[in-house]
């Protein structure tokens, strides 16, 4: 199993922009495949950093749930606003492993 974590760096004077992209995502990434754990904006601290963070089985699995995200339609249509808003200004991606379970290497 690997764990998914993206980390945004967000206009902060468009929080909201970043919400609402969060909870379609919400709904889409499951819908995709993946085991969504979060969306989190910023509470305290820095304004800018948001991340978002889900399980998937291997980066193959990874490959496909990608090709099913682009083709749904809120996946679409989230996409398409991000663009539009513009709320997101970088995007970083990391693929992790869980390691401190017994069994895992």
């Amino acid at each position: 199993m690997l764990t998914c974590v993206i980390r945004y760096h967000i206009d902060p004077a468009k929080k909201a922009q970043f919400t609402e992209y969060a909870r379609n995502w919400g709904q889409a990434i499951p819908r995709a495949g993946a085991d969504l754990i979060g969306y989190f904006a910023p509470h305290e601290g820095s304004s800018t950093l948001a991340y978002g963070i889900y399980n998937i089985e291997n980066l193959a699995e990874y490959e496909a749930y990608r090709a099913r995200l682009a083709a749904d339609p809120l996946g679409q249509q989230t996409y398409a606003f991000a663009q539009a808003e513009r709320f997101l200004l970088r995007e970083d991606r990391c693929f992790l492993k869980r390691v401190d379970q017994a069994g895992e290497t």
